[in-house]
């Protein structure tokens, strides 16, 4: 289907532009979110934000359009799910996480 945009009304225009915009916001939303479920929460996750230093962390929750990173320093970072990776096992485990352990059944009585 093709659409002559020269035959618009400025109205028409302006409701194709909306269109347009929300559709490719549905796209990255889709994007985003698919690169997301790559991911779980409770997961050691790095990243390197625009000071070119990368960051470990633990991955807390996800959110609309991003994941909420808790860094080893304690920080809290919303960060686009494009930009995370896996540490692989030359780059140790997220250091301030090591002492967490599952509790499981831990309390389960008799």
């Amino acid at each position: 289907m093709k659409i002559n945009i020269d035959n618009l009304t400025e109205k028409e225009l302006i409701d194709l532009n909306h269109r347009i915009v929300e559709r490719l916001k549905f796209l990255e939303s889709m994007r985003a979110h698919t690169v997301m479920m790559e991911f779980s929460v409770g997961e050691k996750v790095c990243f390197t934000p625009s000071e070119n230093r990368k960051l470990f962390g633990v991955l807390v929750k996800y959110n609309k359009k991003t994941v909420t990173i808790i860094t080893e320093e304690g920080q809290k970072w919303n960060v686009s799910p494009h930009l995370l990776e896996r540490p692989d096992n030359s780059e140790n485990s997220v250091k301030g996480f090591d002492n967490v352990i599952e509790l499981s059944g831990a309390f389960d009585r008799d």
